[in-house]
Order: C-alpha cells, then structure tokens, then sequence
C-alpha cells in the first residue's frame, strides 16, 4: 500500500504506517469509499469511520490514563477532546499520507484530500478497518503512539479557549450557550459559522472548517471582550 515516499515520516506514526501498508489491498480500499463513489451509503466508509470513532477514542483515553497518572478527570477530558477532534485526525492523516492514497485512488480524490473532515473520516474508516483485521490489541498502541505528539502538545498549551471561557465564567455565575450561524460549501469542504452568546448577548463569532473549530474561535474572541471589561 506504500505510495511513493516522498514526505519524511515522523517516528511516532511509523508503527500504524506498518500496519496500514500490511493490509490486503481490497480491504484498505474500504477507508477510501466516499460517499460520492458509492451507490448507497451504507456501502461508503461511513459505518468504518463510526467503528475508528470508538477505537480511536479508546486507544487515546487508555494511553492518557496509564501516561499521564497525576491528570485529574476534567484535564483528561480536555486534552482527549483535543487529540480526537477532526482537525487532529487530518493531522496524522496527512502524515500517513492518506490524503496521497485517496488522491490515487478515486475520482476527485484530490479535491477531497483537501478536506479536513474528509481526511479524519478516511482515517477513522482505516481504524476501523485495522480493528477488524487484527483487534484492538494489535492496534491500540500504534494509534495512541501517533497521535501521541497532539496530546503533548495540549498538554504543554493548557486549556482550550472553550474551557478557558467555561473557567471564567463559572468564576462570574454565568454560563456560555453556542450557536450554530449557518454553513456554506460542498459536504466535502464545509465551513461553520458560529457564536457564543453569555447572559443573552452575543460575545463573540467564528468560522471554521468544523463546528469546534467555528466555536473555539468565537469562545477566544469573547475571551478578548470579556478581559477587557
């Protein structure tokens, strides 16, 4: 399954690279079904990528806790949230060079391979894929290994702008309600627009190639307003 090598493969996701190269040709194939090559849905990679979802989130909050003893459950959960969010899936997809693969192998593969979330369901869908194949014994340490580099580096930025606008707020008596703007785009290449509104008045708005990612940003502009005051 090995594409042509030109990108320099980080150490820490040359364990999963392994395993995804091991694989039989046709059974990899499945995690590149997208939706808009298949004849249903039920035959595109959507019901692997629910499968990866849990695998992922399994093998990423198993590795926290037997890391990272002193975390408390709050600053497990935070930087869990982070290491499994759509952007951190593109990340490692990217560096597995999935985006390669699926370029290569479908029409339009190339346009998709520009997506955020189109990379994190790929990645998702091989998860799954690779749990099938050889369980989650075999695999449960080479994910948690490649996005292991994410986790840190959470670690190392402290809270999010969510969390931090959760913190502040808490300390005020109020509390933080998100709305979704609207979208626009493809489904292969979606934006989100979105706002925070504290005490019935909106603080802050952002958009970005996912929800969380359009929520974070509009939590960091009314952190801005809020400092302010």
């Amino acid at each position: 399954m090995r594409t042509s090598g030109h990108r320099a493969e980080p150490t820490w996701v040359a364990a999963l690279r392994q395993l995804i190269d091991d694989l039989d040709e046709e059974r990899a194939g499945q995690a590149f079904a997208h939706p808009s090559t298949t004849p249903d849905r039920a035959s595109s990679y959507e019901r692997l990528e629910f499968l990866g979802d849990s695998v992922l989130g399994f093998s990423v909050a198993t590795s926290l806790y037997e890391r990272y003893p002193t975390l408390s459950e709050g600053q497990l959960s935070r930087v869990r949230a982070d290491v499994v969010s759509r952007r951190s899936c593109a990340e490692v997809a990217r560096l597995l060079e999935l985006d390669a693969m699926l370029s290569e192998r479908i029409a339009d593969g190339a346009m998709l391979a520009g997506s955020t979330n189109v990379l994190a369901a790929v990645l998702e869908a091989m998860l799954g894929v690779l749990y099938l194949e050889l369980g989650i014994d075999a695999i449960r340490g080479p994910v948690a290994d490649a996005f292991g580099e994410i986790a840190e580096r959470s670690l190392a930025s402290g809270p999010d702008s969510k969390t931090q606008l959760q913190e502040l707020l808490a300390r005020r008596g109020l509390t933080a309600t998100y709305t979704l703007l609207g979208t626009q785009g493809p489904p292969h290449d979606r934006s989100f627009r979105c706002a925070v509104e504290v005490d019935g008045e909106v603080m802050g708005a952002g958009e970005g190639r996912s929800k969380k990612d359009a929520e974070q940003i509009a939590a960091a502009e009314a952190l801005t307003r809020l400092s302010a005051d």
